[in-house]
C-alpha cells in the first residue's frame, strides 16, 4: 500500500486521545513511506493527521471542495491539494488516488466516507482494504451494529469480513496488507442474493 486514504473528523475533541492519535498516524505512515489522502482541510484530527505526516517528511494530497476551500479551512501546506465541485468528486479522487482506507474517529462526514467506501466493496466499485481504528473504544457500537447488520441478514455471509477492525495501528495495518476482496454483488451466485 503506497498511499491510504484516512477518514477523520474535523473537530477537536476535549479529550486528548483523538488528536494525539491522529498524530501518531499521520507520523506512523510518513515513517512507513505510506502517502496519506485525505479531506485537505486543516482543522481537528484531519489537520493533525496532516501536519504529522508532513513534519515526518511524507507525501500528504489533499482532496477538499471548493465550498470548503471558500469558507477558508483548506490545509495550504499539503503535498498537493486538488480542489473538486462536489462531495462525491471528492470520494471518487480517495477511491481514485488511495490503495485503501482507513476510518479514524469523526462525525457525520467521516461516517459518509467509510459507509461508501464499504458498500462500493460490496457492488465491486473497487476491492480496497477498508479499516476502522477504534481507537479508545469510540467506534464499539458501530462495531457491534456491522455484526448485527449480518446476523440479522442485512449483510451478505460473503461480505461479513468487509470492515478490517483494530485498535492498534499496527495491527491494523498488518490485517489490511493481507486483505482478500470479497466476492463483489454481481459475482455472487444469484440463488444466494
Amino acid at each position: 500500500m503506497k498511499r491510504l486514504a484516512i477518514y477523520c473528523g474535523s473537530a477537536t475533541p476535549s479529550d486528548p486521545v483523538y488528536i494525539e492519535n491522529a498524530r501518531f498516524v499521520g507520523r506512523s505512515l510518513a515513517e512507513r513511506g505510506i502517502g496519506v489522502v485525505y479531506g485537505g482541510g486543516r482543522l481537528g484530527l484531519m489537520g493533525a493527521v496532516a501536519d504529522s505526516a508532513l513534519g515526518a517528511g511524507g507525501e500528504v494530497i489533499g482532496v477538499i471542495p471548493q465550498a470548503l476551500v471558500d469558507a477558508e479551512v483548506a490545509h495550504r501546506g499539503c503535498t498537493e491539494l486538488h480542489v473538486v465541485d462536489t462531495m462525491h468528486q471528492r470520494k471518487q479522487a480517495f477511491t481514485d488516488i488511495a490503495d485503501g482506507f482507513i476510518t479514524l474517529p469523526g462525525g457525520t462526514g467521516t461516517m459518509d466516507e467509510l459507509w461508501e467506501a464499504m458498500s462500493w466493496a460490496q457492488i465491486g466499485y473497487h476491492a480496497k482494504p477498508v479499516g476502522l481504528l477504534n481507537v479508545a473504544g469510540y467506534y464499539d457500537g458501530l462495531i457491534e451494529f456491522v455484526a448485527k447488520m449480518g446476523d440479522v441478514g442485512f449483510m451478505r455471509p460473503q461480505h461479513r469480513n468487509l470492515l478490517i477492525v483494530d485498535h492498534s495501528l499496527e495491527g491494523l495495518l498488518q490485517q489490511m496488507a493481507h486483505h482478500v476482496p470479497s466476492i463483489p454483488i454481481g459475482q455472487i451466485d444469484k440463488k444466494d442474493l
